[in-house]
């Protein structure tokens, strides 16, 4: 029954990760660290016993990480763009 799930939940990621190519670098974080965050929290929770809670954590966790990691990403991208067009403008 495991392996048979293990299959479906790969079968779902590959599915779901090749849609991102049309979304925002925040969008594919987010969406890469929630289901990281499910895969680790039904791993974890399969060994405490309960595999759909520990999904259901872990895909929370990943979400708001992924979430705060693109948006520090897209924070640093911007500073480095306005530094680099007022370097070009001071020529």
């Amino acid at each position: 029954m495991q392996k048979i799930v293990t299959v479906i939940v790969s079968l779902a990621l590959m599915v779901v990760l090749s849609g991102c190519t049309d979304m925002s670098p925040t969008q594919q974080s987010t969406l890469t660290g929630g289901a990281a965050g499910a895969a680790g929290g039904a791993l974890l929770g399969a060994i405490a016993g309960n595999a759909g809670m520990g999904a259901a954590i872990g895909g929370a966790v990943g979400v708001a990480g992924g979430f705060l990691y693109g948006k520090s990403k897209e924070s640093q991208q911007n500073a480095y763009q306005q530094g680099y067009q007022a370097g070009q403008q001071s020529r």
